[in-house]
């Protein structure tokens, strides 16, 4: 698994940000081919954070749908994968329906369809939809999706839900100007959505955006079942000041004890941008694994370690904002 620096997950996230105000000519070198190793993905990143400047081919990489689209995979045996290279999208199937996490944008939402196919869900199986947090790279499809989804009802905490469509709004005045739906289900912390024999907890996680929630919900794999968290964001590029970053670590600390949690503990991380932790080498494992082998994506000890590097790195943060007096 690929233990991301603090630099990597700020620059990946702030990618989202930037490529919402950026002109489309601006992205013109020759891209990336096809998902590359996700170390070299990250690398890419680092060299947007220590230039200020988007590596054109980075930039173009992220917005080509031919470059991002990568075959639907099977993570658990409710659990399949149907985002794109750089950012994910879970479907989870449930005895009732399928619960999908985050919508991806455009141009990959086609993708995220005929993934759903692929995977053998068919639109009028998806029930809900919970997203994470208002960015555009994870909720920017929803407008196309609404309409397609006959039976899914759209959820998100109030902030979230006020963050993506203010967010959508700026965007007009911009060349990718994006749309979001209208409010539909709001959650908070502690809420539980109980559907087809699962369980969906909400934990409101603010830090990388005040309205980022994250998902509780069980995995399956054969005879075991497991704890398994989607984390909405822990990327630090949208901080104003030190309360934002007092509530991050506060995040963070949250997710650590359900990691440590002595009856229930999560032990699966389903993250929502898989070059950070080398999500497609997984696959690649899980593609090549024989029967009685452990499932790759049960890593506690990696998910542990993950977090209080985050920590580390958001102590320093803070530091930075309290002297700069914000």
């Amino acid at each position: 698994m690929v233990r991301p620096s603090l630099s990597h997950i700020i620059s990946a996230c702030a990618l989202a940000v930037l490529l919402v105000t950026a002109h489309p000519g601006a992205l013109v070198a020759q891209p990336m081919e096809g998902c590359p190793p996700s170390k070299d993905i990250m690398a890419r990143f680092d060299d947007f954070l220590n230039t200020g400047k988007m590596p054109p081919d980075l930039g173009r990489w992220i917005m080509d749908p031919r470059m991002q689209y990568i075959e639907p995979w099977k993570a658990f045996d409710n659990v399949y994968f149907v985002g794109v290279c750089w950012v994910s999208a879970w479907a989870i199937r449930t005895d009732d329906g399928v619960v999908l996490i985050d919508t991806l944008h455009e141009p990959h939402v086609g993708h995220l369809i005929a993934n759903l196919g692929k995977a053998g869900i068919t639109l009028s199986d998806i029930k809900y939809v919970i997203m994470t947090h208002g960015h555009f790279d994870h909720v920017g499809g929803a407008s196309k999706l609404k309409p397609l989804l006959p039976n899914a009802r759209f959820v998100m905490t109030k902030a979230g839900w006020d963050e993506a469509i203010e967010t959508a709004r700026a965007s007009e005045a911009t060349p990718r100007r994006w749309s979001m739906i209208a409010s539909e289900i709001t959650v908070k912390g502690g809420d539980a959505i109980r559907f087809g024999g699962n369980t969906f907890t909400v934990l409101e996680t603010p830090g990388h955006t005040l309205g980022t929630a994250s998902y509780v919900f069980d995995v399956k794999d054969g005879i075991g079942t497991y704890r398994a968290i989607t984390i909405g964001g822990f990327g630090l590029n949208a901080v104003k000041d030190s309360k934002q970053v007092e509530a991050y670590i506060a995040s963070v600390d949250r997710v650590r004890t359900l990691v440590k949690h002595a009856a229930q503990p999560v032990t699966v991380h389903l993250a929502m941008h898989p070059p950070t932790i080398g999500l497609m080498e997984t696959r690649e494992k899980l593609a090549v694994r024989k029967a009685g082998e452990p499932n790759v994506l049960i890593n506690p000890e990696d998910l542990s370690k993950w977090l209080a590097e985050l920590r580390v790195g958001a102590e320093q943060r803070l530091e930075i904002e309290r002297k700069a007096g914000r």
